[in-house]
């Protein structure tokens, strides 16, 4: 039976070094999660000779280079570290916007309840029932503005109590599974690595890349208004210590 492909595969990916140059040892495989689609584009310069004729008389090889691209539904903190970021990884903490959805009524001091029982961090603003901005003063306010404390306690002015308002606000919070990292400003040149597994298989037939040393020069976020987000990263697969670049097998 003829060999085809059909779906997205999978792609499995592997941390190798960080963004400061340091290997990475036993380096933890993620899953490029509900994978959407692939690409590998494979090309080379294509260097021709000529003589007095219209057409090359011989033609060779010059530079290669190997562009892929992957787009996938599935968030992973672990898998936008080792393929892009390559820095620390602080584990459980989020860091979230929360907003009054229903609205507080104002009394003389509102308190924002903080989901996950996580701690105010920043105030985003207020506005009123008719999604009128609040002036946000440092004490005193009188009527249209408020100020808050740094534990998260607003302050309206007495013109006010009684009157609807939405309040938002940023926070943090430990959170099972949570993760995050910073991303500095380093000098140009410092990359994380990373190696991938790229297979497909489709009616017992299999077909495999493996890149043996990748860096990725793009990530990209899209939201929109009633859809899934579908990040997308962009990677190039180069040569390791051993001037290998890639192995590919197929069941035909």
């Amino acid at each position: 039976m003829a060999q085809y492909l059909f779906g997205a595969g999978k792609i499995f990916a592997t941390p190798l070094q960080d963004v400061h140059g340091n290997p990475i040892t036993n380096g933890t495989p993620v899953e490029v999660g509900v994978l959407q689609s692939t690409s590998v584009d494979i090309s080379y310069d294509l260097k021709e000779l000529y003589g007095r004729g219209q057409f090359a008389v011989d033609a060779a090889r010059g530079k290669g280079s190997i562009k892929c691209k992957a787009t996938m539904g599935r968030i992973n903190g672990a898998l936008l570290n080792s393929i892009f970021f390559g820095g620390v990884v602080t584990e459980g903490g989020i860091t979230a916007v929360a907003q009054t959805i229903n609205g507080e009524v104002v009394a003389a001091s509102v308190t924002p309840v903080v989901p996950n029982s996580g701690t105010f961090v920043k105030d985003l603003g207020v506005t009123d029932a008719k999604a009128i901005p609040l002036k946000r003063v440092a004490s005193a306010p009188v009527a249209g503005q408020y100020s808050v404390s740094e534990a998260g306690v607003y302050t309206f002015a007495t013109a006010n109590v009684g009157k609807t308002v939405f309040i938002s606000f940023k926070y943090t919070a430990t959170v099972a599974g949570a993760k995050s990292g910073i991303v500095s400003n380093l000098d140009m040149g410092y990359t994380p690595e990373f190696s991938v597994d790229l297979f497909r298989d489709y009616k017992g037939k299999f077909f495999g890349m493996e890149f043996f040393r990748c860096v990725s020069n793009k990530l990209a976020f899209s939201s929109k208004q009633d859809d899934y987000d579908l990040p997308e990263f962009e990677f190039q697969p180069m040569a390791d210590d051993l001037g290998r670049v890639f192995k590919w097998t197929t069941s035909e």
